[in-house]
């Protein structure tokens, strides 16, 4: 379990694996566990990780453009997690690495990634949206939550590695304004970050599933302390289109385009802030509210 009083140290810790040096059919790699008052392992964590464990297994002149996994059961915060890799598919342009990660012998996540020489083409993107407040200009969730006597607040205030402002504004007590199934982030590590750009993207994976489903939230008012809210990620993709520093400011858009059947689905997209269209994602989420006549 790494420390939980270091934040950035914390991330690094747990995106530093261990190789333990089998060669088998698979690699395989352990990793530790970031502390969380409610002992569940963040699931931004275990992406991270896996898409580590697989970077190591590929080519230095390959870099990750896709990533799609699935989140199968709740990791223990007091267990290591170990990472299996399988070397899928090596071609001329692109690798195909299949990770699974373990606990207890059984798999918390399965994660299939792809990587590609770098390579000119046709080039375009959606644009930034306009007429947003800049990060400078907007409350931190550490100010909002920093005064709660509570400890996942105090563990969302402190505890995390990444700092993040939410446009129009956070929803952990309430839902202000119009419930509209979008909302935007700014986004940046707390701290600077080695320049291994490969750490960056693992970074990046991390951070993308911080606040992605709260756009179903919003649209349907339901704050994070709302009573027997009960919320998991199901699974989540996610494209790298281009490279940024994940320890300078990034705009998370999210987007609901639909909610059913106690799921909703969350769509984003990550911008630097000049503009440049870094990543897209998408997540289904398990999101239930009990009935008020119960």
């Amino acid at each position: 379990m790494t420390d939980q009083l270091d934040p950035l140290a914390s991330l690094l810790g747990a995106l530093d694996l261990t190789d333990t040096g089998a060669r088998t059919s698979e690699d395989i790699f352990t990793g530790p566990s970031q502390w969380s008052p409610n002992g569940r392992v963040f699931g931004g964590q275990v992406l991270a990780q896996s898409l580590i464990a697989a970077i190591r297994t590929t080519d230095t002149d390959r870099a990750v453009h896709s990533m799609h996994g699935y989140f199968l059961r709740p990791g223990d915060v007091q267990h290591p997690i170990t990472f299996s890799v399988d070397r899928i598919h090596d071609g001329r342009s692109f690798s195909t690495r299949r990770t699974q990660a373990y606990q207890h012998g059984l798999p918390i996540l399965s994660m299939i990634a792809s990587f590609q020489i770098h390579d000119g083409g046709l080039e375009h993107q959606t644009d930034m949206p306009a007429d947003l407040p800049d990060p400078e200009s907007v409350m931190s969730d550490a100010e909002v939550l920093g005064a709660v006597d509570h400890p996942i607040a105090r563990h969302w205030a402190v505890s995390r590695p990444f700092e993040m402002r939410h446009i129009p504004s956070p929803i952990y007590f309430r839902v202000d304004g119009e419930h509209v199934a979008n909302q935007a982030v700014w986004v940046r590590a707390i701290g600077r970050l080695p320049d291994d750009p490969n750490l960056h993207r693992a970074a990046l994976a991390y951070a993308s599933d911080y606040s992605i489903l709260e756009s179903v939230q919003r649209r349907h008012g339901i704050a994070w302390t709302t009573p027997g809210l009960k919320v998991a990620s199901l699974d989540h993709a996610m494209w790298f289109h281009r490279f940024a520093r994940a320890d300078e400011w990034l705009l998370y858009t999210q987007e609901s385009p639909s909610a059913g059947g106690g799921r909703g689905l969350s769509m984003g997209r990550i911008y630097d802030r000049s503009g440049n269209l870094i990543a897209s994602i998408a997540q289904e989420g398990m999101i239930r509210v009990p009935d008020p006549g119960e």
